[in-house]
Formats: C-alpha cells, structure tokens, sequence
C-alpha cells in the first residue's frame, strides 16, 4: 500500500480561504478513483517561515493507480490551486510505502 503525501506551508493572509479550497479539492482527488481514502492534518511544529502547514495523505489503491493518478489526474487537478495560491504556498510531495500497521482495540 501506497501512502501519497502533500505537505503544504500556508501564507496567514490566505489561511482560511486556502482551508475551504482544500476541503472541496480532497474529494475531487478522491473521485478519480485512484485512492481509497484521505487524511487531512494539520502540522503542529511551528515552521521558521511561518503560516499554516497542512498534510494530506492519501492512501493509493496500487503503486499502479498512484502513477495512473501521475498521468491521468495531477496536472489538472494541481492547477487550480496554483491558479488562486501558487504565491503564498509552498507545497512538496513525497511516497510512502506501508511496511505494516497495528492498531490498538478497547473493548
């Protein structure tokens, strides 16, 4: 399993705005088909350059359907948030691969 991770630095100027954008842009990733889900999280370490960063992970069906999400989906879905924010964030990506996962049940 695949885990593709966008961590994005916000301008303050463009917090809020930037917020609802993402909200509705998960799903439209989503809706591709290529993930099975996502998680969006706020990075709580301060950074040096200020602002907001957030993390989306999302949780690729197949290394397949991440290169398959590369070719078919990216771009066009990446341009409209360079469009309205490309000046005030700074967003990197990075490929997760989950080498096992354990979860704790109370009952």
């Amino acid at each position: 399993m695949i885990i593709y991770n966008v961590t994005t630095n916000i301008d303050e100027s463009i917090h809020q705005e930037w917020l609802i954008w993402i909200k509705e842009h998960i799903p439209q990733v989503l809706a591709t088909g290529k993930f099975t889900d996502a998680k969006l999280t706020k990075v709580l370490v301060e950074e040096d350059m200020g602002g907001a960063t957030y993390s989306v992970q999302y949780r690729a069906k197949s290394r397949e359907a991440l290169d398959a999400y590369y070719k078919e989906d990216a771009d066009r879905l990446r341009k409209d948030g360079l469009s309205k924010f490309a000046d005030k964030m700074l967003s990197f990506r990075t490929e997760l691969e989950i080498v096992d996962e354990y979860s704790v049940s109370f009952t």
